[in-house]
């Protein structure tokens, strides 16, 4: 928007050289007068004055007058970044006067376009030197003496974030701005108190201090809790406490992808410096997860008012609306991530599940385990997928030349690099010797895979993953972990490669992505984001794309570990048949060693797969909660 202040009559001629001028043109002669020079004093004047306009230091300015208070007038627009520069200079009647022509560029926060005005300058020759004449709308018109400019700032509504059926997930919910006000308590004894009691009722550290050290009317927050979360009459029984009434973007429950979708709130000191003027304080912005992420399309652009205000008057001279933020839609099914969070809800450890579409890569829920703390296990834990891998690794053997009938070498132990690895605690003896591949992916030994690296490679394992799904770049700002596989590795560093360990690294999306490719007979990329298109994820084209024949060698392997395999167990699921991998994955050393629990599974169009940090060998933990997952949904 562009605003114009008015200009003064220029008289570049008198009447008598404009009837001068007439009188040739009509005899058919031609003269033109050159305007006498602008004297160099003027023009140091003019620059001056442009340069303190724009830096509101008007000291180096020789005023006709009082000095005036430039950050007075500018008011709260004295840090705003300005430019102005003089665009002429025009001698004015009667003689020892010129004009000044200013042009102003404003950059607001929050504003793409520039306010740009122009306003005119009187520079009077005293017997000292050249003076400018003060006056107020040398900055604005509009402006008068004793009048100061007003920034003001509209907040947009903010985005929802909607599910893949429209019904919005993170929208403007109740809550309770919780803390003490100062000037309802009487002393600062009586402060310290309600403070220390509100602090113990919400396990607050170093919140006293902050009271205290707040002005005397202040309130002091304490922390936001949903509406039906907040004991207000707890809260009411403490002296000078208040919950005051509002509303933030937030998820069904405090804990429903939580991780994953992150919060909104208050703009942090670190996010207004970040933003490049877009954000000021007390802005409402996305702080984590999806609201941080996608932030610029949900939080939309404040609407901007700067003010002349006076104490009689106030009067509008630049004005942008607010545009409100733009919806995101993702691709999670509402009913699905509920199941997932029911799911996880008393597993006390660290736990993460993802579920997703293989006809269409889309993931429909995304859940973290309470225990794991806002960690976001479910999307993006970097952590050995253990035997879960060994799908990747059969389809690698596979593309050597190896058939589901091909007999591999079980042996109790496999040598690499003068020591030995073994298989799981308890391994079914029946099962060592010569077994199939078939049979090898199906009772997950670990020796055999080891043993027949001799055929396999580094770069081998990262294309067998790529054809999975397993390391590919994000289209999009889906957040997830896609995983990790090196294409270079020594022996001792493949051998363990095989079996998921050494360098691998996935996530339960990782691992849904696997066996949703399977699935889908198809190398799947995960998509989380709908839409707007602007943003969407954009899956990515595969290199060495799952062939037909490949999926369904791999999907026999896996109906082999739940027919008679590691995970019998997804026999019980109600519905179509399920085909399924077990995995545990060894991590840390010492007192911090421990095995974790995976599982991946398909069933119809729903792959599904779940980690628990330390939960142990075998199937397990991680498959009583698949088990338990698919069968709420059947």
């Amino acid at each position: 928007m562009t605003s114009h202040g008015p200009t003064q009559a220029r008289r570049r001629r008198s009447i008598a050289a404009l009837l001068a001028a007439a009188t040739l043109l009509t005899s058919g002669c031609h003269t033109s007068e050159e305007p006498a020079p602008v004297p160099q004093q003027v023009e140091l004047l003019a620059a001056d004055l442009a340069t303190a306009l724009a830096t509101g230091e008007g000291e180096n300015v020789r005023w006709a007058g009082t000095d005036p208070d430039l950050p007075d007038l500018l008011g709260t627009l004295t840090d705003v970044p300005r430019t102005v520069a003089v665009s002429d200079i025009t001698e004015m009647e009667p003689d020892s006067r010129y004009q000044a022509s200013l042009d102003w560029s404003w950059q607001l926060p929050g504003v793409a376009e520039s306010w740009d005005y122009r306003t005119d300058a009187e520079l009077t020759a005293q017997e000292d030197g050249w003076a400018v004449v003060w006056s107020a709308a040398l900055v604005s018109d509009g402006l008068t003496d004793g009048a100061h400019l007003v920034l003001q700032r509209e907040q947009p509504g903010r985005g929802e974030i909607l599910d893949r059926d429209g019904a919005a997930i993170v929208t403007l919910r109740p809550v309770r701005r919780i803390g003490i006000d100062k000037t309802l308590l009487a002393d600062a004894d009586a402060i310290a108190e309600s403070a220390d009691r509100l602090a113990e009722l919400f396990d607050l550290e170093g919140y006293t201090e902050q009271v205290l050290a707040a002005g005397p009317r202040a309130f002091v927050e304490a922390i936001v809790l949903r509406a039906e979360e907040a004991d207000e009459q707890a809260i009411g029984a403490i002296p000078g406490a208040r919950a005051i009434a509002d509303e933030l973007p937030l998820a069904p429950t405090s804990t429903w992808a939580r991780p994953l979708l992150g919060r909104a709130g208050a703009a942090t000191a670190e996010v207004v410096e970040g933003s490049d003027g877009a954000v000021v304080a007390g802005d409402l912005v996305g702080l984590s997860g999806l609201q941080a992420d996608l932030d610029a399309t949900l939080r939309g652009r404040p609407g901007v008012r700067v003010v002349a205000e006076s104490d009689s008057a106030e009067e509008v001279l630049f004005e942008a609306p607010p545009v409100p933020g733009t919806d995101v839609t993702l691709s999670l099914d509402a009913a699905i991530q509920s199941d997932a969070e029911d799911v996880l809800a008393d597993v006390d450890s660290p736990a993460g599940l993802v579920a997703l579409q293989p006809s269409t890569g889309e993931v429909l829920a995304a859940a973290s385990s309470p225990a794991a703390d806002g960690l976001d296990m479910a999307m993006a834990a970097e952590l050995a997928p253990g035997s879960t891998f060994k799908v990747v690794t059969a389809l690698a053997l596979l593309r050597a030349g190896y058939t589901p009938e091909s007999v591999l070498d079980c042996t109790d132990g496999a040598q690499v690099g003068g020591r030995s690895i073994g298989n799981y605690p308890g391994y079914p003896h029946q099962f060592l010797g010569e077994i199939t591949l078939t049979e090898t992916i199906a009772q997950s030994c670990n020796s055999a895979l080891i043993n027949a690296r001799s055929d396999l490679s580094g770069a081998a394992l990262a294309a067998a993953a790529r054809s999975l799904g397993m390391a590919a770049e994000p289209g999009g700002p889906q957040p997830g972990f896609t995983g990790a596989v090196p294409a270079e590795m020594g022996d001792a560093e493949l051998a363990e490669s095989t079996i998921g360990q050494g360098r691998v690294l996935g996530s339960p999306l990782t691992m849904a992505t696997v066996a949703g490719s399977v699935a889908a007979a198809d190398t799947l990329s995960p998509v989380l984001v709908l839409g707007p298109e602007e943003v969407a994820d954009q899956p990515a084209a595969a290199e060495e794309p799952l062939t037909d024949d490949e999926a369904t060698q791999l999907a026999e392997m896996m109906r082999a570990v739940v027919t008679g395999g590691t995970g019998t167990e997804l026999q019980e699921v109600p519905g179509a048949p399920v085909h399924a991998k077990t995995g545990s994955a060894e991590a840390g050393s010492g007192e911090d060693y421990r095995v974790d629990s995976w599982m991946m599974a398909y069933q119809d169009d729903l792959a599904v797969a779940v980690l628990v940090q330390g939960g142990g060998h075998g199937a397990g933990v991680a498959g009583a909660l698949v088990q338990r997952f698919l069968s709420g949904l059947a």
